[in-house]
């Protein structure tokens, strides 16, 4: 029954979401279009198909992919800390955004102008965190420990961040604000066509954690149990490293860093599921993810305001009390 309720929920909030903001638009009117009546006034056509939808359906494929990619760090590594950007990869996508942003001064050719447009602003962030994602699976072909791997990521992402901050240190202000404005995260800057891409994005970084699920469960008693099951603990290395590149680097492309979805939300479906089936743990992380970030979405747009909050803002501020308090309620060592 839960999964029904979360359905329910989840277009509620959807409904929510594109009524809500600066100018309010009534629910009524967009059922109606969904039907075929036109909307009562024209600029409300320009307003829902062309900015609040794409901004919708972003929230959505962003909370599905971290909250996705959350689960699996949590499992592979028997961590209940670990989260999507525990291996560096969204600190190589920050990375490309900062030498696309604040490298003018090395590369005369790039600078302000070509930041305009988000495609410019998906490309480098991509690279970035591919070019990280390789270096890891260098890693992972070199390393047969999970933690010892888990420790190289988080050293990745610490070298990434100490360039960042070089490049910050050099950088004009107007770049350094540019930057700055991209790690606090929005969701508002997606069209159509890209959403089709970060769509397809989701759906590729997806296939692998599907097409693992009973490896997934068999991790959960540890690598030598799950070698004793015939898991072949090499190969579900590189589906996990592959799935969680795709997924925290199309979301971090796209909408920019934010914090605690992936950390936060796989906890959360497994203390209102009662399981650590990853057959419903997979589906319940998605649907809590998406219904999750829409919240925060919904929050950082002020209904009734014409400013908007930076999301990075209402998720942390929404993510950390709920982490601690799972730290303090939950016995973490019996599911990890």
């Amino acid at each position: 029954m839960l999964f029904p309720v979360g359905c329910a929920i989840l277009l509620l909030l959807w409904l929510a979401n594109v009524s809500l903001g600066s100018v309010r638009i009534p629910v009524q009117e967009i059922l109606g279009r969904v039907v075929g009546i036109p909307f009562s006034k024209t600029s409300w056509e320009i307003i829902i198909l062309q900015y609040r939808i794409p901004k919708s359906f972003t929230a959505i494929l962003a909370g599905i992919c971290l909250s996705l990619s959350g689960l699996q760090m949590q499992t592979f590594f028997r961590n209940p800390l670990a989260g999507p950007y525990v291996l560096g990869i969204s600190s190589g996508a920050g990375l490309g955004v900062a030498l696309w942003m604040m490298a003018g001064f090395l590369i005369p050719a790039t600078g302000v102008a070509w930041m305009l447009g988000p495609w410019q602003l998906f490309f480098s962030a991509a690279l970035g965190a591919f070019g990280v994602l390789l270096l890891i699976s260098v890693a992972a072909w070199k390393v047969k420990d999970t933690m010892t791997l888990l420790i190289i990521g988080l050293m990745f992402g610490s070298f990434t961040a100490a360039i960042v901050a070089l490049l910050a240190y050099f950088s004009e202000a107007e770049q350094l604000k540019l930057y700055t404005v991209w790690t606090m995260g929005s969701l508002g800057s997606t069209g159509w066509s890209q959403l089709i891409v970060f769509a397809v994005g989701t759906l590729i970084g997806i296939t692998p954690l599907v097409r693992s699920i009973k490896s997934y469960n068999g991790m959960l008693l540890g690598e030598n149990y799950a070698q004793s099951m015939g898991i072949r603990i090499g190969r579900l290395r590189w589906k996990m490293i592959i799935s969680t590149g795709i997924l925290t680097g199309s979301a971090t492309a796209f909408c920019g860093p934010i914090g605690f979805i992936g950390i936060a939300v796989p906890h959360v479906a497994r203390l209102v599921f009662r399981t650590s089936d990853h057959r419903t743990l997979v589906v319940a992380s998605a649907l809590l993810g998406a219904i999750a970030l829409l919240v925060c979405d919904t929050i950082s747009q002020l209904p009734g305001s014409a400013q908007t909050l930076p999301i990075n803002v209402i998720t942390s501020f929404l993510g950390a009390p709920v982490v601690i308090w799972l730290i303090f309620k939950r016995d973490f060592s019996q599911e990890f």
